[in-house]
């Protein structure tokens, strides 16, 4: 299984430092989440670790190797990227989207295989769009779409996926089934996902290990039972809250305190609890 970390990473753009000197090892075949405000720097990182955006200095390594000096195939058959809201060709069927996750397991003289048809074929079932394969992507809805676009990136067969922002525009329901999509992967393969949420609930529902950005470093990380408590989420998103636990995962939850709206006494909550 491949690993991934960033060593002494600094990201700008231009002279706007966005990442300066941030270490980080992400835990191999668990749910990686970034979290962090708007602007900090958590797509930035993201794209970084994707060699999609060159470092000021400091690297990224990939399976013991700077990743700068990979060649392309090497990290695509390694380590695989959903950017957010990704944009196909007009026309483009899912079937056809999906073959183009074999684009780094190919070469100009290797012809389309039975391997290739058993990964296609698997990324459609295990996303189940296996009834969507002859539509036009943008003739799907944004829940299908995403799920097409996952399939795609799963029949690159990488052992790291990176998502940014998966659940975008997508609403409650599409935003679980995506989620659900990739805790079952994750559970089934062992992949390695690294993914950008805004939501700071689901995050905590759906990852083992969460990084906290903020002012570009890092300002926790950890389970999130043991990190995300209400002096972290003020801190990183100046929000007073309080942090309860889901009555159904056991995983902690972010209540956020309103300024438009009086809080109720603790005595009217019998479940209110703070971590």
């Amino acid at each position: 299984m491949q690993t991934l970390s960033t060593k002494d990473l600094k990201v700008s753009y231009g002279d706007k430092i966005i990442i300066d000197d941030l270490n980080i090892t992400i835990p191999k075949g668990e749910i990686t989440v970034l979290i962090g405000a708007n602007g900090c720097g958590k797509s930035t990182l993201l794209r970084s670790m994707a060699r999609l955006l060159k470092p000021k200095s400091g690297g990224v390594i990939l399976d013991g190797q700077d990743i700068a000096k990979m060649k392309t195939k090497q990290v695509a058959k390694k380590l695989s990227i959903l950017p957010q809201s990704p944009i196909s060709p007009e026309g483009l069927t899912v079937l056809e989207l999906v073959k183009q996750g074999r684009h780094p397991h190919r070469g100009f003289i290797k012809q389309w295989s039975p391997k290739d048809d058993e990964a296609v074929q698997e990324a459609l079932e295990l996303t189940n769009t296996i009834d969507l394969k002859d539509q036009t992507v943008d003739s799907l809805s944004g829940g299908q779409r995403q799920r097409a676009w996952i399939a795609m990136t799963l029949a690159q067969e990488t052992d790291i996926m990176l998502l940014d922002e998966p659940t975008t525009y997508l609403d409650m329901t599409h935003q679980i089934d995506v989620l659900d999509l990739l805790y079952n992967l994750n559970e089934k393969d062992g992949r390695t996902i690294v993914m950008v949420l805004h939501d700071l609930n689901l995050a905590c529902r759906y990852a083992h290990h969460i990084i906290a950005i903020q002012d570009k470093q890092v300002s926790a990380q950890g389970r999130p039972e043991e990190i995300v408590t209400c002096d972290l989420v003020e801190q990183v998103f100046n929000l007073k809250c309080d942090v309860l636990f889901d009555p159904i995962y056991g995983t902690p939850m972010c209540i956020p305190h309103g300024k438009g709206r009086q809080i109720l006494p603790p005595s009217s909550n019998i479940n209110r609890k703070k971590v």
